[in-house]
């Protein structure tokens, strides 16, 4: 009988890093829009962005190495650099890959802002959306808890809640800060 340790923690830190990816991305979302009101300061949402990002970095670190010293599905270190090298499941441990791959770049990218410029930046920065569109599939499809119910829920109120904050930041980003709508009363003078 096989040890099953490096099995198990391949499965646990794989879903770890899926948590932490969610809450980065909800973290992110919320840095220049803040539901807590003015006690959640831009900086703190942002700090904590980043603080979550590595840490998802980190734990798809030991996702990978995990994989590696696992005897279950023989993934050797290549597959871990290069989509589709795994005999085990190919496309989806391909597609964790390329999650994992751009997702370092991403973060990377923080140190580089100045260098590539805010605009780059920004728009390298959307395709966050996509590491987390397909790590939500390489999970689905890689992941051999999917069938377990509350790992299925899991997926589905981290897809919800991801859904759910960028519609509230979209309908929320075009809103006018409180005040500006008003129009000055015509019979109050106003000093200069």
């Amino acid at each position: 009988m096989k040890d099953p340790t490096f099995w198990i923690l391949a499965r646990a830190s794989g879903l770890t890093a899926y948590v932490l990816l969610t809450l980065s991305m909800l973290a992110g979302l919320t840095v220049k829009k803040r539901p807590f009101g003015r006690a959640l300061r831009a900086a703190t949402a942002t700090d904590a962005h980043r603080f979550l990002s590595l840490l998802a970095l980190g734990a798809i670190g030991l996702h990978g190495l995990a994989l590696t010293l696992d005897q279950t599905v023989h993934i050797g270190l290549a597959a871990l650099l290069v989509p589709g090298l795994a005999a085990y499941r190919p496309l989806a441990t391909g597609l964790g890959v390329l999650a994992a791959e751009l997702a370092v770049l991403i973060v990377v990218s923080f140190a580089l802002r100045k260098r590539i410029g805010a605009r780059a930046w920004r728009r390298l920065h959307w395709a966050t959306y996509s590491v987390f569109a397909v790590a939500t599939v390489h999970g689905l499809a890689a992941g051999t808890d999917t069938a377990r119910g509350w790992t299925f829920a899991l997926y589905v109120a981290a897809v919800f809640s991801v859904v759910a904050a960028t519609a509230w930041r979209a309908l929320t980003a075009r809103t006018p800060p409180k005040g500006a709508d008003r129009v000055p009363h015509p019979h109050r003078s106003v000093t200069v």
